[in-house]
């Protein structure tokens, strides 16, 4: 199967003046589809070719690997987003004062991790096996659903995501992103986790990319556990 580059849930301008259109052009039409593309050259022919992509990013090495993860995190980074931002559900902040001290500790904590990555890659805030929430940072093309983890939420800080607008000034940047987070999609995630279905807003995805299935699966189990 060939795998398709996501419908953005919002217009290219939605997210000026924090991200410029010109950027979204570039990081959404150039990179993002650059990954979708390259993949799917990788598993034509291959045994690759009809497999699932987080069964890819499980199993792969290598080129393919790295082109599924990056369509994977990007279509995480892109459903994180929401022209103005919303609200996180009462569980979900709940949650943050509990194992961050605040909503304000935790945007200190996940910027800086965020503004310290070395190099090029992703700050995620995960939650854990314990039921806690925590910040991880993988470098490149890593992503926690290779290894089982759960992730909530995605901030891209490859130079691609903001150095139109930015240049080299990450924090800038990481700033201008806070205030777009899709709190609501976050929520919902963790709702889905938790199988708990008046923890979060039950958005459902808007597109038929597999991380719209992962995000829609998640939700189908909150409702079907009640």
């Amino acid at each position: 199967m060939a795998f398709e580059l996501m419908k953005l849930p919002y217009e290219a301008t939605a997210l000026e003046p924090n991200i410029s259109a010109e950027t979204v052009s570039f990081h959404y039409g150039k990179h993002h589809a650059g990954y979708v593309a390259k993949l799917n050259a990788l598993i034509n022919a291959t045994i690759f070719a009809h497999v699932p992509l987080l069964k890819i990013i499980r199993e792969a090495e290598g080129a393919t690997f790295n082109n599924a993860a990056q369509v994977f995190n990007h279509d995480f980074y892109w459903l994180g987003l929401s022209p103005g931002g919303t609200e996180p559900s009462a569980e979900l902040a709940e949650m943050i004062e509990r194992d961050f001290g605040s909503m304000e500790e935790f945007k200190g904590a996940f910027l800086a991790a965020a503004a310290g990555l070395f190099g090029s890659g992703w700050t995620w805030l995960v939650l854990s096996a314990e039921n806690t929430l925590v910040i991880e940072t993988t470098s490149n093309a890593d992503t926690p659903v290779r290894y089982g983890r759960r992730p909530l939420l995605v901030c891209d800080v490859w130079e691609h995501a903001y150095y139109i607008d930015r240049r080299n000034a990450r924090p800038e940047y990481l700033e201008q992103w806070w205030q777009l987070i899709n709190w609501r999609f976050v929520s919902d995630n963790l709702a889905a986790e938790e199988n708990d279905p008046i923890a979060g807003y039950s958005q459902p995805c808007n597109d038929n990319t597999e991380v719209c299935d992962y995000v829609d699966t998640m939700q189908a189990n909150e409702t079907t556990a009640t």
